[in-house]
């Protein structure tokens, strides 16, 4: 059963005077945004915008950011500005990743959208864009186990964060950042993949090339040892939050168009996992194109991610994973929610509303 918290559903009318957040994320693929109000200890979605603007383009070949997509984000990035401005969203954290972090003309790009927009973004550090991953999936942690590899496969970067919840209390919310153990920020993502070794037509071998590379790079994670013991007491799990594993989900469910709230926590066993991987990998990228939950917006970029996605698995073989379809903008909303204290306090073990809760 997906777990409701923090909740968010189709965008809704808002509360009368309720104070609305707003959390946006240009990413190397991306341009997302979310405006919601705090409900009871999570919180509602007021309206969302979503577009694929690929900023980070070409960005593995020149350093810099292209016209082309600059001026595609700029575009996505009015609408988002309306929307704020629309919505009188006054509390607002909004925030550029890997694409304006490794761009040698990243801050003239930032500039410009200050004059164009109105919006003063950002640039996120690889620190926080881990631990807001943490803080925006962690209701999605089994309660049950000793912990989980996060890892969220972005168009230019790749974060991965181990959990560590042996022997502790279990936090709630963003209380689970202080668990996190170890993490890393990867300069590989789906988009910087593709452009280096191609998406369209993928060889056995470039695929495998491509799950090399990534492998490499995970040497750069810290804590493997302790980590590796815990996987082989079989108590930690994967928590995947990106397109990647999103796409993989709608696929397995065969689902006629995307669907998120079927999506978000449903669990994948490793041979779900292997059976998807090699159904996409089979498919032609006409056959991608027209796969509702793919689409042509990702079957260029899905065999990127599914290799990021292999290399993770095969240097920590959890036995679950778990979809994700919140991440870094429902994190930037708990935070700041959690910081002005606008959330209902937790109430003790037997009060009345669990029961009415649980029988409702």
């Amino acid at each position: 059963m997906n777990d409701p918290t923090p909740g968010r559903g189709p965008p809704t009318p808002r509360t009368p005077g309720t104070l609305l957040y707003g959390a946006l994320d240009l990413g190397t693929n991306n341009c997302r945004l979310l405006i919601a109000e705090p409900r009871g200890r999570a919180f509602r979605v007021v309206d969302a915008f979503s577009r694929i603007v690929r900023l980070g383009e070409g960005i593995a070949h020149t350093g810099a950011l292209g016209t082309p997509a600059m001026d595609r984000a700029v575009e996505a990035l009015g609408i988002c500005a309306r929307k704020l401005s629309d919505r009188g969203v006054k509390r607002m954290r909004l925030v550029a990743t890997e694409a304006c972090r490794a761009a040698g003309n990243g801050p003239a790009f930032l500039s410009r959208v200050t004059a164009e927009t109105g919006l003063r973004l950002e640039v996120l550090s690889q620190r926080d864009e881990a631990r807001l991953a943490v803080s925006g999936s962690a209701h999605l942690i089994d309660r049950e186990a000793d912990g989980a590899v996060l890892f969220d496969i972005g168009g230019g970067s790749t974060e991965v964060v181990w959990i560590d919840l042996a022997g502790r209390r279990r936090p709630r919310g963003v209380g689970v950042t202080r668990c996190i153990r170890a993490w890393a920020s990867l300069p590989v993502g789906v988009v910087t993949l593709a452009d280096r070794f191609g998406g369209r037509d993928v060889t056995e071998d470039l695929f495998e090339m491509m799950v090399a590379e990534t492998g490499r790079m995970l040497d750069r994670f810290r804590e493997t040892p302790g980590l590796d013991r815990a996987i082989r007491r079989g108590r930690v799990h994967l928590l995947g939050t990106s397109g990647t594993v999103t796409t993989l989900a709608g696929v397995h469910l065969d689902l006629p168009r995307y669907d998120r709230r079927r999506v978000d926590g449903v669990w994948l066993g490793e041979r779900d996992v292997d059976a998807l991987v090699a159904r996409v990998r089979g498919m032609s990228f006409a056959d991608r194109v027209a796969n509702p939950c793919i689409g042509p917006d990702r079957a260029d970029l899905v065999l990127a991610g599914c290799a990021i996605l292999e290399a993770i698995r095969r240097r920590w073989p959890c036995r679950r994973l778990r979809v994700a379809d919140r991440g870094l903008r429902e994190g930037i909303l708990m935070e700041m929610m959690t910081e002005d204290g606008v959330f209902a306090p937790a109430l003790p073990a037997g009060h009345p509303s669990h029961k009415a809760r649980r029988t409702a």
